[in-house]
């Protein structure tokens, strides 16, 4: 079985439960999941994406469509 596979069957099983203290605990369990990688990371890697996501709300950055045509002329 394959990750794709497996997100639909799992999306199908929260869209069918009525249980909302199962919903609770799975919800849980993916803040906890969010929080443990945030936890992973270096003070530098940390203070790099905060940095990043200020300058994304500043829309302080370059598109992907601009970058390719940067580099279209080494191809």
């Amino acid at each position: 079985m394959n990750i794709e596979t497996t997100k639909l069957e799992l999306m199908h099983l929260l869209l069918q439960t009525r249980k909302e203290s199962l919903l609770a605990k799975l919800k849980k369990v993916f803040e906890e999941e969010q929080i443990d990688w945030w936890g992973e990371l270096s003070k530098e890697e940390q203070e790099e994406i905060e940095t990043g996501l200020q300058q994304a709300d500043k829309e302080e950055y370059t598109t992907n469509e601009t970058v390719m045509k940067r580099f279209d002329k080494w191809r």
